[in-house]
């Protein structure tokens, strides 16, 4: 474990020994919204905190406060869904800060202090209800509309029919993909924030895509084959594996051939399937910015194996948000989706690495 590595996993533990300090300094400050919720209440306010400090740790670990800042950001959507008052939010990062002056006298302390100090200044700027995924005027939003309702209304046959009809009518694969499945769940996610739709909700809608996904088989592996190769996969603790499956979709629908590892891959089986398929690409994602240390773990176990000259193209939510990261990882390109994964593979394919 490296030097960098060892340092996030103390702080996180640390910021981890301080979440009693700071919900009592909630409560303290604010009676009256967090003390009827009773124990109950408080178990969970602990909870809440331990994760809150996990996206300060990676902001932290990466130098990076947008990370912070833009959990923060979906923080202060989800407290107005809830109806949280407004200034509870406030209260909680300035206790959070507080509590961190007091008893982290490290660099990485004094850190996390001014990451928090920064995200107080950019909190009154923030929206409090996040805008659709699917706009007036987006391609094809008609239909994903009409596929989006369908599911939360629980019928994923009648989806799955939508689709599949629009497929063999002659849309594009990489169409449905780009322009049906990904903002629609993205959209379902929104939805789950700002309290409209259940967990149960959200998971049926992501169950019925990669469902809906499968059947669309027969129109992805028809292209004929470039022979290069590529494993995709979720570092480990990732399930959300929906954007992985997409990018090797895409990569054989472009005549690549795949080898997709699904979510929560340890990275031993990664570096491993690396070397007995002679890949040409790697492809890692991650949507919780809270696992980034995980792909940072991966690469450094590739770039110190027989498999370490192989290019490694990263996404994921984390990358969206702080457009660097890939080369503070050591990564060799980040792509926002999978139409700008297949662009910069070739580029990478066609580059001799260093």
């Amino acid at each position: 474990m490296t030097e960098a590595l060892l340092r996030h996993k103390e702080l996180r533990k640390q910021l981890s020994s301080i979440s009693e300090a700071v919900v009592a300094c909630q409560y303290a400050l604010e009676p009256e919204v967090w003390e009827p919720y009773g124990q109950a209440g408080w178990e969970k306010s602990l909870r809440d905190q331990e994760f809150h400090s996990s996206y300060l740790a990676e902001a932290v670990m990466f130098s990076d406060p947008s990370l912070f800042i833009d959990y923060v950001n979906w923080l202060k959507q989800l407290f107005t869904a809830l109806r949280f008052p407004e200034k509870s939010l406030r209260t909680m990062l300035e206790c959070t800060r507080k509590v961190i002056d007091e008893e982290l006298l490290s660099h990485e302390g004094a850190a996390a202090s001014a990451y928090i100090e920064k995200t107080l200044v950019e909190l009154h700027t923030m929206p409090e209800i996040p805008p659709t995924f699917l706009p007036d005027g987006a391609p094809f939003v008609d239909l994903a509309r009409e596929y989006l309702e369908l599911l939360l209304h629980g019928d994923r046959n009648q989806a799955g029919r939508l689709i599949l009809d629009k497929a063999e009518a002659g849309m594009h694969v990489k169409d449905i993909y780009l322009r049906v499945f990904q903002p629609t769940q993205y959209e379902i996610g929104r939805l789950w924030q700002i309290n409209r739709i259940t967990v149960a909700q959200e998971h049926f809608c992501t169950a019925a895509a990669q469902t809906i996904m499968s059947q669309l088989y027969p129109f992805v592996f028809s292209a004929q084959k470039t022979g290069r190769r590529l494993v995709a996969a979720c570092v480990g603790g990732e399930l959300h594996e929906i954007g992985a499956r997409m990018l090797a979709d895409f990569f054989e629908m472009d005549g690549w051939d795949t080898y997709y590892l699904g979510a929560n891959t340890p990275t031993d089986a990664v570096v491993r399937t690396i070397l007995d398929r002679d890949t040409h690409l790697l492809g890692l994602s991650v949507t919780m910015t809270f696992h980034t240390r995980f792909v940072e773990e991966l690469i450094r176990k590739v770039r110190s194996s027989e498999a370490g000259r192989i290019p490694i193209l990263v996404g994921g939510y984390p990358f969206n948000v702080a457009p660097r990261l890939w080369q503070t990882l050591r990564a060799n390109g980040s792509a926002r989706n999978a139409e700008e994964a297949l662009k910069i593979a070739d580029r990478l394919i066609g580059e001799p690495l260093v």
